[in-house]
């Protein structure tokens, strides 16, 4: 199989889908792998790190495209991507096509098949390929929203763990998966007073064993907008597979919420569980309405390139190893996975988007 790795094109997105180890790995199993020159130089593999494992180094993304039977790479294609790809191809990558209809179009046009790593799902229900990703957004999500409270940011001048003599902030998490979890528990390790709310007991528990000074609540509607009200930092994690985000967190909570506080949506690529989000990039992150600042970035993870392409490469080696093979379609986590094939749209979650 010929695999190709083209270089992201989404704003500051500075991940490459798979590192050199990774690469070597597909080469020695028999498969001729290319990459886009420069695709990895911001995550920190040059061009010379991929060919000295046998990796074709390519000019641009035409040649690249061209090339390529199996194309793997992290963000969903754009405009330039778009215009590259064949109904041959098979697509490997993020999509959240349930946000993005017009790509959905535009994907079932070209007649291809594509498979979304966020809908890959193992006989367990878990999201094997979605899980390290959303590890590092919650992570990302309170170490962004500790540094947009800072007053010279326009938040309200909270330091999230006080100290003696002062309180502790408030921070309310919705969504107790992968992504809120660890929101929460960075959170709470560095002293904030963390509401989590979750609707599966499993997740409540776990939140609860996390630490003394995490709540773990069901999210009834006016528990929510009673721990918002008071809250300093929002962190929304909702995630249903395949479909679009439910507005968990509505405008008029906003509203009540503090001036300078401020909300993060993990959820933006799935269209977002704030009814005020609307998607931003690292260009130009943040907005704010009624007196909270907003941040909705729709790749957190690409602020850390080297750490998430090495998570992001491990995690779909066996699967892009599988993807190369004429038998892939007996997997059943990956026929989960698929999206749109020969101008359908098959995930049913996604059709019903």
């Amino acid at each position: 199989m010929r695999i190709g790795i083209p270089s992201e094109t989404k704003t500051l997105e500075g991940r490459v889908a798979l590192v050199p180890f990774a690469c070597s790995d597909l080469v020695k199993a028999g498969h001729e792998v290319f990459i886009q020159s420069g695709a990895g130089l911001k995550s920190g593999f040059s061009d010379a790190d991929f060919s000295k494992v046998g990796v074709n180094v390519v000019a641009d993304a035409a040649s690249l495209f061209e090339r390529a039977e199996l194309v793997v790479k992290v963000k969903e294609p754009i405009e330039g991507d778009l215009a590259h790809l064949r109904p041959d191809h098979r697509l490997f990558c993020y999509l959240h096509l349930a946000a993005e209809p017009q790509l959905t179009t535009a994907l079932t046009d070209i007649g291809l098949t594509a498979v979304a790593f966020e809908t890959v799902e193992d006989a367990d229900g878990n999201l094997p390929l979605l899980a390290p990703m959303s590890i590092i957004a919650g992570r990302i999500a309170t170490q962004v929203g500790t540094h947009l409270l800072h007053q010279p940011q326009g938040g309200r001048g909270v330091l999230l763990g006080g100290l003696a003599g002062a309180e502790r902030g408030h921070v309310v998490v919705l969504g107790a998966g992968a992504a809120g979890g660890h929101a929460a528990t960075l959170a709470a390790a560095g002293g904030a007073r963390v509401t989590v709310f979750d609707k599966r007991p499993d997740r409540l528990d776990s939140m609860m064993a996390a630490g003394a000074n995490i709540a773990a609540l069901y999210p009834y509607t006016d528990a929510v907008a009673e721990a918002v009200a008071h809250a300093d930092l929002v962190i929304g994690a909702v995630l249903v597979t395949g479909a679009r985000a439910p507005h968990v967190l509505t405008q008029r909570m906003v509203e009540q919420m503090p001036e300078g506080s401020v909300v993060i949506d993990i959820s933006v690529d799935q269209g977002g569980c704030f009814e005020t989000t609307r998607p931003t990039s690292y260009q130009d992150p943040t907005y704010v309405i009624d007196g909270v600042t907003h941040f909705a970035v729709t790749n957190m993870p690409g602020a850390v390139p080297r750490t998430a392409s090495q998570a992001l490469s491990a995690a779909i080696l066996p699967y892009v190893m599988k993807m190369a093979d004429a038998s892939w379609e007996d997997d059943a986590a990956l026929q989960k996975g698929v999206n749109v094939r020969s101008g359908q749209i098959i995930h049913p979650a996604l059709a019903a988007a």
